[in-house]
């Protein structure tokens, strides 16, 4: 096509620009920008036509000419922004990412920014919240009673009070989240009674240390220097510790080093329920502005605290998976938690893993890159064997603490109440009688996760998925865990009439009632998705399991990571027999992380900690090394497993998904898409260069009322697979019934689902 060129020489000639749009197309649009406004700035924001919608995009380049014929092309509507809003290095780091993940340019810029300012709204960080105490504080400590949340917000807001340093004798959200993860609901009774109030601010937020923590010495120091001297420089290291090791630490005594020197530090968590107690912490022992960013937040409170980032005034920013797009001018810091964990890899849209991306942005802006974990994963593992990352390694538990007895307990041919076997229940007496606290893990919601006709072999299905409904007895529903349909549980079977229906199987919510019956006397907290979905419950409940007001606690993986239980000396793992058997590659690897991550609750403090895993196979040798030797030794039994077989990472796999509402349509899709990828490579002479597995259907092939089919691609040069799977983004729609399916290409996958 002809391209428009424009005289540059002529200052009423503003040329063209190239803006990335929130649309499923993988291409940049061209506009006029409007004469008179200046000289076009990659990164503003600006409200252009689109079909008959206006639209928000983000200005990517400039030109002084388009290919666009001229009766099709449009003026910019409005410029948002007087400068820009992503500065130039996200902006290639973010068009790096979309070229690698083959995702659409434009939904990956929207990805980068808050609701709000990917609607138009004004860029500048708005009023915040702070609170003081009005009332007299010996009068309201007197009528307070047994409130400890309160009492200790009652004495910081009378101390800030008497503080000539704090501002209007106030303070903010992250000075009152280092008291209790749940101080807004305890806040809450002392404004309605006008003992506190609430006021708005526009000043920054800045955080006074209050304490300046321990002295570190042996492995913590060297790891913490290692750190420190690579500041300004790219370096990736695997800070690999044992549970309650003490990584945190280090990370905090790196981070005030990184603060001193006017760096920001940039800390990523693999769960929003890590987020509200790190950041507790966090603002206990650091002095700056620190910021928060997880979904839990309201879209002010998010769009707040990435302004407050992106604009250079957070000195920290702690947040879940998508922090790693924020906008950080002064980054100088990086550190992944839990590295390995699946939850930093977006499973939906714009499917990338904040980890890799993580030490992109560490490489792009000179900084160095901290991956912790007690269980890396093998990718890490292996980039540290070939060279490419720097082990640190804490092999004790902080404070002299032991490290747990592992034991398995045999429970074939043994009878079991409700899951739980006699010596298990033995076990949970022995600790409480002794004054200790005992964990029971199982990684399944519900009651049961079965409803099963005694007469006639029925079970209570999903009508929408490949699934069984699960049974949850406390609100007498059948629920689907994969798609959210619910019903009334039945009295009889919906196939027989019959009435005799069993239960089968247990979840967090049998076990919790069973350990109930069995230890009446006992309080018992439990901790999963269900027990934890109204707002401030989950922060109560892991007070409740911190305290140790709850002495026996129930939990499915929400328990597993990061948190922290002083008098906890027992877990109970159930189930783990799922981990041995899984179809996915990575399912042993998984079971590995999962047992060690739980087990590592025990015994942190001085009494030593004891964890039993209930098995059907004892003698299975991964379990074996697990319990008999350590994490390292299992890892490398699996890695050398994953090598023989030639998967990650010792090769590169790519997987095409393709759903529809009939599964031949899915299944057409995904041939069609096989026989592009197979003739493409057989014109290039590289048909070895790439395998394909399949097309078959998924796993379970009917979700949500939808057929599932998947391709994946696998390769031992990643240039090789990117280079099919760009040539097969370039035309993917074009091919026969690719348009009557919703498809998707999941580039380093995390499970094969």
């Amino acid at each position: 096509m002809t391209s428009i060129e424009v005289d540059t020489d002529d200052p009423s000639a503003a040329g063209f620009v190239q803006v990335a749009l929130p649309v499923p197309l993988a291409r940049l649009f061209d506009y006029r920008w409007p004469i008179g406004s200046g000289k076009p700035v990659p990164g503003t924001r600006v409200e252009v036509p689109f079909g008959r919608r206006r639209l928000i995009g983000v200005v990517m380049s400039c030109s002084a000419s388009s290919t666009v014929s001229p009766g099709r092309l449009k003026s910019v509507h409005r410029i948002v922004d007087a400068q820009a809003l992503l500065p130039p290095a996200l902006l290639s780091q973010l068009r790096w990412a979309a070229a690698y993940y083959h995702h659409p340019i434009g939904e990956v810029i929207t990805a980068a920014l808050p609701s709000g300012l990917r609607k138009g709204a004004e860029a500048v960080p708005g009023q915040r919240e702070r609170f003081a105490l009005v009332a007299d504080a010996s009068d309201v400590l007197a009528g307070l009673g047994r409130a400890p949340v309160q009492r200790a917000l009652v004495e910081r807001l009378e101390g800030a009070r008497t503080d000539p340093g704090t501002e209007d004798g106030s303070l903010d959200a992250v000075d009152l989240q280092s008291i209790s993860a749940r101080w807004r609901a305890s806040l809450a009774p002392l404004l309605e009674r006008g003992l506190v109030e609430r006021r708005l601010s526009t000043r920054l937020p800045h955080n006074r240390a209050l304490d300046p923590g321990p002295n570190l010495a042996g492995e913590q120091l060297v790891a913490r220097d290692a750190i420190i001297d690579a500041l300004g420089s790219y370096r990736a290291f695997l800070l690999n510790g044992v549970t309650g090791s003490g990584k945190t630490e280090v990370y905090l005594q790196s981070i005030r080093v990184a603060c001193e020197r006017g760096l920001q530090t940039l800390v990523l968590v693999p769960e929003i329920a890590l987020t509200p107690q790190l950041m507790a912490r966090f603002s206990m022992r650091l002095s700056g502005c620190l910021v928060s960013l997880h979904s839990g937040l309201n879209d002010t409170e998010r769009q707040q605290g990435w302004l407050l980032a992106a604009l250079g005034h957070a000195d920290v920013v702690i947040g879940t998976r998508s922090a790693v797009l924020v906008p950080l001018p002064r980054l100088g810091l990086v550190i992944v938690d839990e590295e390995h964990d699946g939850s930093l890899k977006q499973q939906e849209g714009f499917r990338y893993h904040a980890r890799d991306l993580a030490l992109m942005r560490g490489r792009d802006a000179k900084a160095p890159v901290v991956l912790g974990s007690a269980t890396p994963s093998l990718e890490s593992m292996n980039n540290v064997i070939a060279g490419r990352f720097t082990q640190l390694m804490l092999n004790e538990r902080a404070g002299g603490a032991r490290p747990p007895r592992l034991a398995l307990i045999d429970i074939r041919r043994r009878a079991l109440t409700e899951g739980l076997s006699e010596a298990l229940v033995e076990a949970i007496a022995h600790h409480l009688d002794e004054g200790g606290q005992a964990m029971v893990f199982i990684n399944r919601r519900g009651f049961a996760p079965t409803l099963l006709c005694n007469d006639c072999g029925a079970a209570a299905d999903c009508q929408a998925c490949d699934a069984h409904m699960t049974v949850h007895a406390a609100s007498g529903r059948l629920r689907c865990h994969h798609c959210g349909a619910e019903r009334p549980t039945p009295s009889r079977c919906e196939r027989c009439a019959s009435v005799r229906l069993d239960r089968v199987g247990q979840g967090t919510e049998r076990i919790a009632a069973a350990l109930t019956e069995a230890f009446p006397e006992v309080p018992i907290a439990r901790i999963d998705r269900d027990s934890t979905r109204r707002k401030g419950a989950l922060e109560h409940e892991l007070e409740r399991a911190t305290s140790g007001r709850a002495r026996l606690l129930v939990g499915t993986q929400m328990l597993a990571k990061g948190h922290h239980f002083p008098a906890l000396t027992l877990v109970g793992i159930l189930d783990v027999d799922r981990g041995l058997f899984g179809t996915d590659f990575r399912a042993l690897e998984q079971m590995g992380q999962l047992v060690v991550q739980v087990a590592g609750r025990a015994g942190r403090e001085q009494r030593q900690g004891e964890v039993l895993i209930q098995t059907r196979h004892p003698d299975n040798p991964m379990l074996q090394t697990l319990v008999g030797q350590d994490y390292a030794a299992f890892a490398q039994v699996v890695l050398d497993e994953r090598r023989l077989a030639e998967w990650p990472p010792f090769s590169h796999v790519a997987l095409v998904r393709t759903d529809a509402p009939a599964p031949e349509r899915a299944l057409a899709a995904l041939q069609s898409i096989a026989d592009f990828l197979d003739h493409d490579l057989a014109q290039r002479d590289r048909v070895e260069s790439v395998q394909l597995l399949g097309p078959a259907p998924a796993p379970m092939e009917r979700l949500g009322g939808r057929f599932r089919a998947r391709l994946l691609l696998q390769a031992l040069s990643r240039r090789a697979l990117h280079e099919s799977l760009a040539r097969l983004a370039s035309v993917i729609d074009e091919l026969d019934g690719v348009r009557t399916v919703r498809w998707s290409i999941d580039v380093d996958p995390v499970d094969l689902f």
